[in-house]
This record gives structure tokens, C-alpha cells and sequence, in this order.
């Protein structure tokens, strides 16, 4: 019988997997409503998009997809996937702070999201799965 050692996967690195995975399918749902005209969102005719809907639902797409491929990225031990949390996590922020006066709620637990899925990411930047 032989013996497998398993190499640990921080927690960290995990968390921040998971989140994205969530995040992404928020966005998704998120995208869906804009694409859709839904009666829930604010009045958006002031942001950056003005009345453009299907643009932010198109922004919203863009962020899942990024966050889905990181995620699957860092759990693999990939280094793109860390790059790509990176950029996904500034992103964020950035829209955020762009929506913040609409959905003040929904842009500072996004925000909050980002900083730890940024913190987990640089806090385990040294572990590295091993090739089989």
C-alpha cells in the first residue's frame, strides 16, 4: 500500500476562491437583472453608464468571468489566477466607489469582499502547488 502525501492549501487561498466563486455568481444574477430592465435597480441615469442597462450588465459579466477563472486559477496553484485576483480586486473597488451614492450598502460589502479576497491572496503569496 502506498502512502500519498497531500500538499495543504492555505486557508487563505481558499477563502479567497470561495469568495470569488460567490461574488461571481452574485454578478451573474446581478447582470441578469440588468439585462432584463428589472424593476429593482436605482435609478442609474447619473452613473457612469447613464441609462445603458445592458452596459452594466455587460461590466457585471466581465467581473464574474474574471473572478470565476481566478478562482479556479488559485485553487489549481496557478500564478494567473493570483494576477488576475489582483486586478479583479482593484476592479471591484473601483466600481464601487463609482456606485457608492446609489447602493451605498452594496458597494461598501463589495468593497469589504475585495480587501479580503486582496488580504487572503498576499498574505499566502509564497505557497506554490507542486507539478505531479
Amino acid at each position: 500500500m502506498s502512502t500519498a502525501t497531500f500538499e495543504r492549501r492555505p486557508g487563505w487561498i481558499t477563502f479567497a476562491s470561495v469568495l470569488l466563486f460567490a461574488v461571481a455568481f452574485v454578478r451573474i444574477i446581478s447582470a441578469i437583472n440588468y439585462f432584463s430592465d428589472g424593476s429593482e435597480i436605482n435609478d442609474l441615469s447619473n452613473s457612469l453608464f447613464g441609462q445603458q442597462l445592458w452596459v452594466w450588465g455587460i461590466w457585471d459579466l466581465l467581473l464574474a468571468a474574471l473572478a470565476l477563472v481566478a478562482g479556479l486559477s488559485m485553487l489549481g496553484g496557478g500564478g494567473f489566477g493570483r494576477v488576475i485576483t489582483y486586478i479583479w480586486g482593484v476592479w471591484v473597488m473601483v466600481q464601487s466607489f463609482l456606485i457608492i451614492g446609489l447602493a451605498p450598502w452594496y458597494a461598501i460589502a463589495m468593497i469589504a469582499l475585495a480587501a479580503l479576497v486582496i488580504y487572503g491572496v498576499a498574505s499566502s503569496s509564497d505557497w506554490r502547488r507542486e507539478p505531479s
